[in-house]
């Protein structure tokens, strides 16, 4: 694998990893299948993007992509607890509903980021190569977003979160308000996804709005696959491994399309992906032992 190539997955897998922070919230902590993310990553992209070409600052336009994903995620709560919809039907009905919604924000399939300024050239700007300014800043963001996450689960907010995905009818017959606190859940969540989606943006040079399609499958890979890989109960040890699952999966999909051994194309990343999170979702419950030979087979 070249240094372009893992350079580039280690970019898009720090990007993902606020996806996968978020997707560890919803699937892990609430017990609740938010399939949200597919629009609301999106919709952060085409929030900033747009709002960076009318002159907006870069952070500030990130930011509002953070602040349109939180509020995907907040009407994905509405349609689940008000309106009595299925979970999984409801962000489906999110995710489909922001497809119109980004194009008529974008106001056209796609919105250009050429010769506008975005986080990694002001980054450039003091000082840091054009070729890693991208990473120094999605670590930091990456690094500031999980110990960001780790804190507010071990608060009581938090506590009271993990405690309505364990186990809503304890947390309700405690005091707990289990809407709130799986409202409050998906807009964090989406909202990581929103600000992933800005990033991601600006990453690529413009924001589209298909850019969204197998985010979430992605994301389960690297929630699945971190865990499986460093099973812990600890809440740190538990985001520290979707933030390495996210990074572990792309350099597992660009060491499969440029191995001249496996001969993969770019047009099988889908194929890739299901074959990691079937393994992923396979290996850890099984337990493999080596053959045992009969004394009479030794003699």
């Amino acid at each position: 694998m070249s240094l372009y190539a893992f350079i580039g997955a280690l970019e898009t897998g720090l990007v993902f990893a606020l996806v996968a922070l978020g997707s560890y919230l919803t699937f892990r902590v609430l017990d609740f299948p938010d399939l949200t993310i597919e629009g609301s990553f999106p919709l952060g992209g085409a929030v900033a993007a747009k709002l960076m070409v009318m002159g907006v600052d870069p952070w500030s336009a990130s930011l509002a992509g953070a602040a349109a994903g939180a509020l995907a995620g907040l009407v994905t709560a509405f349609l689940n607890i008000r309106l009595r919809i299925l979970h999984i039907l409801a962000g489906i009905l999110t995710a489909i509903a922001l497809y119109s919604v980004n194009l008529r924000i974008m106001g056209g399939p796609n919105v250009g980021l050429l010769n506008v300024d975005t986080a990694f050239s002001l980054a450039e700007r003091l000082g840091l190569s054009s070729r890693y300014a991208p990473i120094a800043i999605l670590l930091v963001v990456v690094i500031v977003a999980k110990i960001a996450l780790d804190i507010f689960l071990s608060t009581g907010v938090g506590l009271a979160m993990r405690a309505t995905g364990a186990n809503p009818r304890m947390a309700r017959a405690n005091g707990v308000n289990v809407d709130r606190m799986v409202t409050l859940g998906l807009c964090i969540a989406n909202g990581l996804a929103g600000l992933a989606g800005a990033l991601f943006a600006q990453m690529l040079g413009a924001a589209d709005v298909s850019m969204g399609i197998g985010v979430i499958v992605v994301a389960l890979a690297a929630v699945i696959g971190g865990t499986a890989l460093m099973p812990s109960r600890l809440v740190p040890m538990l985001t520290l491994a979707c933030v390495l699952g996210s990074i572990l999966y792309r350099l597992a999909i660009a060491l499969a399309l440029n191995s001249n051994f496996i001969g993969l194309n770019a047009s099988d990343v889908n194929l890739v992906t299901a074959i990691l999170v079937a393994i992923a979702l396979f290996a850890p419950g099984r337990k493999f032992s080596l053959p045992k030979w009969s004394a009479r087979a030794t003699k």
